[in-house]
């Protein structure tokens, strides 16, 4: 254990990451210590004052009042919008299994997320994990308010952050679609949910290691889209491609219904980019603006760059490019101007076209519905540029000081780290499920299909 430990310090400190944060949770007494050692000094130089009381945390109904409605919009995001969008990318004969999976694994994550998910991404400030103090929401009633968000109640908070974790879980499913037994899936999500989904929340967002270093992440661009997407990457190597991957057309059965997804996509993500500011305040305006215009530009500049290369831009190219661009804004919705999220959106539009085609090519991974190629490429695109467009001078929110270099070296430090640590997670992952429950069908089974083989119904009556 002690050599793993070592390692891994090892490791970050070859990032850059600071030894002291790498020491926070030995040393977490150790400020309180040495205030408490200089206070009797303190009170000899100068005259005892009162303490200011600090102001009781007040609920303001507005705040509280979009914070649920944008909870209820990230819900629509998974179930129906996800759902729908894989659904439709599959073949007619694995559409329940895709609507299956995801419905499932929304609900599953769910529970877990109250029973001990919150507390190890939001329970305390260690380095990697929260604590055990809010196991089964402990200590937590229908009049304790946010410590994070002071404004709204705690389970408003919690039921917010609980959606990110379910779809970023659910996300996964669209990499190893139409080749993965049903309780393969549920073992998997269950173990890189508790130890990849939840360091990476807390690293970013708890007060973590990520956190302490300066990493911008508004909405997820690390913690939700590149984390699935490396997840999704892996998955598809060990499952392997699907029966008649490169010989067969695997085509689309429906791309009326993966339009549809990609429009419950897109207003949900209101709720996720716009909610991720904790209040009806400005900085959700900005990130409300921003989720319009990345993702318009996303669409425009992948299909113009499909119609300069294939000669005709297609439906499912414009639904994917929406995704492209909601995916880049992700982590720059509230840092950046109006002016960025477009030149955002545009570059994502293009480079994520590129991903699902020569990347993929290159990377030779049966990516069914192409989760790396959009998540995992549309977050590291807009994770990196976070670092240049939160820039003043390019419109962003950051202080005069802000400097485009450091940042982007920090953003970078915080994609790789995320690559690292999803990719060896999800791969342990994925070899427990394959060697308790297993992963995949028999062929006999996949050539029929997962509706009826895996769920005994099918999607359409003949």
């Amino acid at each position: 254990m002690k050599k793993l430990v070592t390692i891994l310090a090892l490791g970050l400190a070859a990032l850059g990451f600071s030894s002291g944060v790498l020491a926070q949770d030995a040393s977490a007494s150790a400020p309180a210590a040495t205030e408490a050692a200089a206070a009797p000094a303190e009170a000899a130089s100068a005259p005892a004052e009162a303490a200011p009381a600090e102001a009781a945390p007040v609920l303001n109904s507005g705040d509280t009042a979009w914070m649920m409605t944008s909870t209820a919009l990230v819900i629509l995001m998974t179930i129906p919008g996800l759902a729908l969008f894989y659904g439709g990318l599959a073949r007619s004969k694995n559409m329940l299994s895709v609507l299956m999976q995801v419905f499932v694994v929304f609900s599953l994550i769910s529970i877990l997320w109250a029973v001990y998910g919150y507390s190890l991404a939001f329970g305390g400030e260690g380095t990697f994990y929260g604590t055990f103090d809010k196991l089964f929401l402990a200590g937590t009633t229908a009049d304790t308010m946010s410590s994070a968000l002071a404004t709204i109640p705690e389970f408003v908070f919690i039921a917010f952050q609980g959606t990110f974790a379910a779809i970023t879980t659910a996300l996964i499913v669209g990499s190893f679609a139409e080749r993965i037994k049903f309780s393969g899936v549920l073992v998997f999500s269950v173990l890189w949910f508790t130890f990849s989904y939840l360091p990476m929340a807390h690293m970013v967002w708890g007060g973590g290691l990520l956190a302490a270093d300066g990493a911008l992440d508004f909405a997820g661009g690390t913690v939700v889209h590149i984390n699935a997407g490396v997840a999704g990457l892996v998955g598809a190597y060990v499952l392997g491609k699907r029966i008649g991957y490169g010989k067969e057309a695997l085509t689309p059965h429906s791309l009326t219904l993966t339009m549809v997804g990609a429009s419950l996509l897109w207003v949900g993500w209101f709720g996720f980019n716009a909610g991720s500011a904790g209040a009806a305040n400005g900085t959700a305006g900005l990130a409300f603006i921003n989720t319009v215009l990345a993702t318009a530009a996303a669409t425009i500049g992948w299909i113009a760059a499909e119609a300069l290369h294939k000669g005709k831009a297609s439906m499912l190219g414009a639904a994917s490019g929406a995704v492209a661009g909601l995916v880049a804004v992700t982590p720059a919705a509230g840092f950046v101007g109006p002016m960025g999220s477009i030149v955002l959106g545009l570059v994502a539009g293009v480079i994520c076209l590129w991903g699902v085609g020569g990347l993929k090519r290159m990377l030779g991974a049966d990516d069914a519905f192409d989760v790396f190629g959009v998540h995992g490429v549309g977050g590291i695109i807009g994770a990196i540029l976070t670092g240049v467009f939160a820039a003043p001078g390019l419109g962003g929110t950051q202080g005069a000081d802000f400097s485009i270099g450091a940042q982007v070296f920090v953003q970078i430090k915080s994609v790789l780290l995320t690559i690292v640590w999803s990719g060896v997670v999800a791969y342990i992952a994925y070899m427990v499920a394959k060697f308790t429950v297993g992963l995949r069908p028999s062929e006999e089974e996949e050539r029929e299909g997962l509706d009826i083989t895996s769920h005994g119904e099918t999607a359409y009556s003949k």
